[in-house]
């Protein structure tokens, strides 16, 4: 098991950065992968940045360059810094982490923040 806690979202104008952090404890030697999701009422929730355990990192197109994925290993979080924020980037983020076991995934997700980015 794998418990998932995030924190740092709220209110910020057009043009401005927030940073999401989330903390996960529990089994994380099984972490395969760790990554930041967004969904707003009545769409889908989707893929915002990833972080595979080799290292490599995903953003989705609408992000990139303006969002980065990093973890911190001593802190045991995985952080979402987002600069040049706009309006369309207002949704509730969720942390994900995801394993394998016994061959099948197994997701983890945290409860959500909120980030609403003001015109």
């Amino acid at each position: 098991q794998v418990q998932l806690v995030e924190s740092g979202g709220g209110l910020v104008q057009a043009g401005g950065s927030l940073r999401l952090s989330c903390a996960f404890s529990g089994n994380a030697g099984s972490i395969s992968a760790m990554g930041w999701y967004r969904q707003v009422p009545g769409k889908e929730r989707d893929m915002v940045a990833r972080l595979l355990i080799s290292g490599s990192t995903i953003y989705a197109d609408s992000v990139k360059g303006r969002f980065t994925i990093s973890r911190d290993s001593a802190k045991n979080t995985v952080d979402l810094q987002m600069n040049s924020l706009n309006a369309e980037d207002t949704a509730i983020y969720y942390c994900h982490a995801g394993e394998w076991r016994r061959g099948a995934p197994v997701d983890y997700w945290g409860q959500g923040t909120q980030v609403t980015v003001s015109a």
